[in-house]
């Protein structure tokens, strides 16, 4: 049976989620703590004092030693969350905090949980997934140069990363680094181990991460044998097994964005006239924001299906990059129709919808650009 109604208590919750980001968050759309870097720590930790006082902080974890809410499940909730930029960021779901999580609960051994995970589920601490090079691992991971030797029972680690979201005050770090003798392999380590300097913070158009994007050098970075992270050799199984969601909870905290960003050039096109008559009667705007509305439920679907799949135990590789995919492209289509409804207004700063445009284009860029996917996509076709 195929069910599109969503439960009365999901709804509560979703309800709860959205009337706390409306009423506590979105007043610091406008904070100066929102830096052309992003929104800076000091502001991330006021905004998770308010969820954690709310009683929504981190949501999408497991409650009282019960379970995590389903995939399905969570794309209600992130969606709810996504109505501002920063209310991912206070409800400690935003990435890469959230991916981080999720990869840590289900390889990270029990002293490494209570080390590095608790801490971030908590919104204690920020966390990093260190991969992407400026030379080499990016979309394509296999050309790692960043290695690691052994030395002694331990490991040091040399090489430069780039685009490391949130490094700069991060304590928690994951790190890919070709092993010698075994391949990619991942660690664990606090952010402020001797070893790790935070070369620069990168001028990047997109603003909605905490502390911006960072060029990392690792020099002689000295770990210890429970530095090791899963098994040796395994770093690219565990980064497609964090992927998968990763890419889902992206689509499902911009879709909220564009629900926001839709409703605002909704209610800019019933007051705003010309030639007159109310703009939104004009055929040009209304039918922009028909194709729109037609986008976002598109997106809610698609969204929902690949959860739908997550949720029955498949891997969903194929499912994910297919929604990434068409998710990212259809919405940064929704963010330039309503900056084109908006006028003047939508390349001002006046409302949310111009940085959610900056926002979203960066999107078809994250964890793979759509032509990686496509590229995928295409080659499971032919194999199959």
């Amino acid at each position: 049976m195929i069910d599109f109604e969503i439960p009365a208590d999901l709804a509560a919750r979703r309800d709860q989620v959205r009337a706390f980001v409306e009423e506590k968050v979105v007043a610091y759309e406008t904070d100066p703590r929102v830096t052309p870097h992003g929104p800076t720590e000091d502001l991330r930790t006021e905004l998770v004092g308010l969820a954690r006082e709310a009683g929504l902080l981190t949501f999408q974890a497991p409650r009282d030693g019960g379970t995590a809410p389903t995939h399905l499940e969570q794309a209600i909730l992130f969606e709810a969350a996504g109505w501002s930029a920063l209310g991912p960021v206070a409800l400690n779901c935003a990435a890469p905090d959230e991916g981080n999580m999720f990869l840590l609960s289900k390889i990270a051994n029990a002293e490494q949980a209570m080390q590095f995970l608790r801490p971030v589920v908590e919104g204690h601490q920020r966390s990093v997934f260190a991969m992407t090079e400026p030379d080499g691992a990016g979309s394509d991971p296999r050309q790692l140069a960043t290695t690691a030797v052994r030395d002694g029972d331990g490991y040091v680690i040399n090489g430069r990363k780039w685009l490391i979201t949130g490094a700069n005050g991060a304590r928690t770090w994951i790190i890919m680094a070709d092993l010698e003798g075994a391949g990619a392999t991942l660690f664990l380590c606090h952010g402020d181990a001797p070893g790790i300097v935070i070369e620069r913070t990168m001028d990047t158009m997109d603003r909605n991460y905490v502390e911006g994007h960072c060029v990392v050098l690792f020099d002689d970075l000295h770990l210890p044998a429970s530095a090791l992270l899963g098994e040796e050799g395994e770093a690219f199984r565990y980064a497609q097994l964090r992927l998968a969601p990763a890419r889902l909870t992206h689509c499902m905290r911009w879709l909220g964005g564009a629900v926001r960003a839709q409703s605002i050039a909704v209610d800019y096109a019933k007051r705003r006239t010309a030639f007159g008559k109310p703009i939104g009667q004009h055929q040009g705007v209304g039918f922009m924001l028909a194709d729109n509305e037609i986008a976002i439920q598109k997106c809610r679907l698609m969204i929902w299906w690949a959860c739908w799949i997550l949720d029955q135990g498949h891997r969903g590789r194929h499912e994910s990059s297919m929604t990434k995919a068409m998710v990212s492209e259809e919405l940064f289509q929704v963010a330039d129709r309503c900056v084109q409804v908006l006028g003047g207004m939508g390349i001002s700063d006046e409302t949310p919808v111009a940085g959610f445009f900056r926002d979203v284009r960066a999107f078809r860029l994250y964890d793979g650009p759509t032509e990686v996917h496509q590229h995928a996509i295409a080659n499971r076709l032919l194999r199959d």
